[in-house]
This record gives C-alpha cells, structure tokens and sequence, in this order.
C-alpha cells in the first residue's frame, strides 16, 4: 500500500476506523482466538549495538548485566514451561549483532531450536543479521519465524540507530525470506516519531513479499540509561489507531501487541484486540523489560470471551490446526 492510502485509512473517523478493522479481523479469523508467545532472552546484555532503546547494549550504564549464552539443556526446561503455560510459540532473542556460521554460539542456538521444535510448539528466534546461509541452517534446525523489527520509518531510522543501516535490517529479511521462514516484523512506536513515520513504517511492511506472517507493535518502554528513557508514553487512541490500520492494510498477519502492556489498563488492552490485535507475548517479562503476569493475562481473555489460539493457526483458508 501507499503512505497516502494507509494515511487515509488512518484518519478515518475513530469508530468508523476500528469497525471497519474488525470486519476485515473476522473475515480472515473466525475463532476468538489469541495467540500466547513466550519471549526468552537466551544471551542477555554486552550487544555492540547502539539502539537508542534498548537496555542492553554495551554502550549505555543501564545496570543490565552481561550474561553468557544459555545451553540447550536450560532452553529446553524453560519451553517446556512455557508449553505447559499454554504458550503455542516460543521466541529466543540474543543481544548481540548477528551470527555466523561456524561459530560455536550459533551451533549452540541452533540445537536449542531442535530442541524446541521438537515439543511441537512454533519456533521463533530473534538473532540480528544473517546472511543467506545461516538463515537456511536456521530453517533447517525447525525455526517457524524469524522477528526483525524494522522499528520505525527509514527517514527516522538513523536517529535511532547508528551502528547498522535500514537497508542492513532488509536485507536480512530478504534472506530469511529466501530460506522460506516466515517474518515477524515490526516495531516501535513513542521513539520520538511522527505518526506519519509510523505509516510508513506500516508502507514498507505492507510492501514486503510475501506479507510478514506477524506483525508486533512495541509501545516503548523508557529504560534508564538509555537515550530514550526520557519519552513520554504512547497514546493509547493512536496505538489503537494503529493496530487498525495495521488490521486493515494487513489482514491476515497476526498483529502482536507486544511491549508496553504493563503501562495499558485493561480496558485498553480489550480496545487493542476488538480493534485488531489477535497476539501477545505471555509471562512476566520480556528479555529485560516488565510484562503482565500469565494468571492476569489468562483472566483478562477470560472476561473478553478470548481463548489461547492452538499452535500454527494462520486463518480462515486453513482451519486444520496442528494440537
């Protein structure tokens, strides 16, 4: 799509915009149904990276503490978990700037993701840059989806981020695409942007082929020490602006509302999935930031009628869902 037809859409009047987005959710998912992700910080801290938010990188004093890689044997215990949680998919990020084949820390990664793939549970993992042939080792070991946010507009990109390009974060998705995994890509809103840099963030995404089978929108959560700690929070009637847009101009992804929902009442919350949302991340944290508790989550779908969506459920044109 075009900035000028997403701007359009975005614009409409507000219960005009999220009626309109929740006839186009139930056109392509019948169930009431939201998926349940885990998110597991397998190498936590030390990143080289400079992303302006993130708590985790070398670069700022925000007390995160650099950690080594987890083994597969820990990875596995916390999957297991997490299936018996409820989770359907189960997410492993690394704070570092890529891998590359042959090096020990990726062979580690990539037999932890047997492992996981193993219980019969998505498989996603979030690792930086790839080239071409790690994301097809990454497909072979069982990886379902690979999450690269893309964060923000390409013209605010570089206020954000130095020590990689835009174009470094395509062409990886390029390659995981090439490999045959699926995209989870997204990003970050209340990075000092404009609304407008958040269509087109939303243009690229919408433009990317195939489509990203998952979409997560990050409200920021302000880290201490960080350049950004200082941003004020997301209104909510923009992210719900957003998360419809996003339900309109892409149908059949999962939209994830993912970081930030500590900072959403409930009520909130309930107006982010009638208005398009149908994917959270599940558990009491998200690698170094807070999020909702499991049992409050689970009450919250409870009192909206919502249930756990089983494991590769994508929409309507394939209701045969592996249990």
């Amino acid at each position: 799509m075009t900035l000028h037809e997403l701007q359009t859409i975005y614009s409409t009047p507000f219960f005009d915009l999220i009626s309109r987005a929740r006839a186009a959710y139930l056109a392509h998912w019948k169930e009431n149904e939201v998926q349940l992700c885990t998110l597991l910080s397998i190498k936590t801290g030390g990143c080289s990276e400079d992303c302006g938010y993130c708590a985790q990188s070398a670069r700022y004093n925000t007390g995160v503490q650099r950690e080594t890689l987890m083994t597969p044997d820990a990875v596995e215990e916390v999957a297991i978990r997490a299936k018996e949680n409820g989770s359907t998919r189960f997410c492993m990020g690394a704070a570092w700037k890529g891998v590359r084949e042959g090096d020990p820390r990726f062979e580690s990664v990539l037999e932890s993701i047997r492992r996981v793939s193993k219980l019969g549970m998505e498989v996603c993992v979030t690792l930086g840059q790839l080239g071409a042939g790690e994301a097809r080792q990454l497909k072979a070991a069982g990886v379902t989806a690979y999450n690269h946010n893309i964060d923000t507009s390409p013209e605010h990109y570089p206020n954000i981020v130095t020590t990689h390009t835009f174009q470094d974060r395509l062409d990886t998705i390029g390659h995981i695409q090439d490999a045959g995994m699926s995209v989870c890509c997204g990003g970050i809103i209340g990075l000092g942007e404009t609304e407008d840099d958040r269509l087109k963030m939303l243009e690229v995404l919408t433009n990317f082929s195939p489509a990203p089978e998952s979409v997560p929108i990050n409200c920021l959560m302000p880290m201490p020490g960080t350049p950004l700690e200082e941003q004020a929070p997301v209104d909510i009637f923009q992210l719900v602006r957003l998360i419809a847009t996003t339900r309109i101009a892409l149908p059949r992804a999962k939209v994830r509302l993912s970081a930030g929902r500590t900072r959403l009442t409930r009520e909130a919350q309930a107006l982010c999935f009638f208005a398009g949302a149908n994917s959270i991340f599940y558990g009491d944290k998200l690698l170094t930031a807070a999020n909702p508790e499991k049992d409050s989550d689970l009450a919250l779908l409870e009192e909206l009628d919502l249930k756990p969506q089983r494991p590769f459920a994508e929409n309507c044109d394939r209701m045969a869902c592996l249990t």
